[in-house]
């Protein structure tokens, strides 16, 4: 009975090890390898353009509240050289 479980799970080694490295699937498993690294991307554009639509807003409202709005910005500008 052991025999024919050693000889079992070699096979479904090999075919998993087959299956892996087989050729035609190189390219997709490549794609999936970058899957964070596009997860990451998307998280730096996100933070970025919400930063510049705030950057934008507090430069509208500066023209309404004078030079406050310049130390709020080069304050959040600071924060994000921090970071």
């Amino acid at each position: 009975m052991r025999q024919i479980a050693v000889v079992l799970g070699s096979i479904a080694f090999l075919a998993v090890c087959w299956w892996a490295f087989s050729p035609k699937r190189k390219k997709r498993f490549e794609e999936d390898a970058k899957l964070p690294f596009a997860d990451e991307e998307q998280s730096i554009r996100s933070a970025y353009d919400a930063d510049k639509n705030k950057t934008d807003e507090d430069s509208a409202a500066g023209s309404v509240r004078g030079d406050r709005a310049g130390e709020t910005s080069a304050e959040h500008k600071k924060g994000q050289d921090e970071k």
